[in-house]
């Protein structure tokens, strides 16, 4: 199954409209999942026109309607998603403790606005960035491949490129 992952599209705030390179990513994914900040329902709707979609609040969206954290189960793995406020901010370690409490291998956030796959023991921490709104970082969003137990992330940059893999690491889990 191939997942399309965005966080922190910050719609209408910080930027108008998701990036058209965006869509052109998630062109053949089977499901996007949203790590929040998402701040308009019509975010969703336009990314449903792709693929079904799972979302969870940030610490920036009003009452979407919308839960905290989700478990999604996709073939053999089980996906924590959460915006991820920690504090610091970004500390990896937390977020291990979060992926830990959700019972999941792979935990999926946002937050930093800054791209991250970071193994730590059997915990894969995953965070898209941001295709709006980057931070000391380019504007990104992330491609999950998962066959069975084998898991594959890619941070993909969408602004000023031709979409090419910044970074590539393959789990088993």
């Amino acid at each position: 199954m191939l997942i399309g992952v965005i966080s922190d599209t910050h719609i209408p705030c910080r930027s108008s409209e998701i990036p058209s390179k965006v869509f052109d990513t998630f062109k053949d994914v089977d499901l996007i999942l949203h790590a929040g900040d998402i701040e308009e329902l019509s975010v969703i709707k336009s990314l449903e026109s792709i693929a079904p979609v799972v979302a969870v609040n940030g610490n920036c969206d009003p009452d979407l309607g919308l839960n905290n954290h989700e478990i999604i189960e996709v073939e053999d793995v089980k996906i924590g998603l959460s915006h991820g406020v920690v504090y610091p901010k970004g500390d990896t370690q937390q977020l291990c403790y979060l992926a830990r409490q959700l019972g999941v291998n792979i935990l999926i956030t946002g937050h930093t606005h800054k791209p991250l796959i970071e193994q730590i023991g059997d915990i894969l921490l995953l965070n898209p960035g941001s295709p709006t709104n980057p931070r000391m970082a380019d504007a990104t969003v992330m491609l999950i491949e998962v066959n069975g137990s084998d898991v594959e992330a890619s941070i993909v940059k969408i602004a000023g490129c031709s979409c090419k893999s910044l970074d590539f690491s393959r789990f088993k889990h």
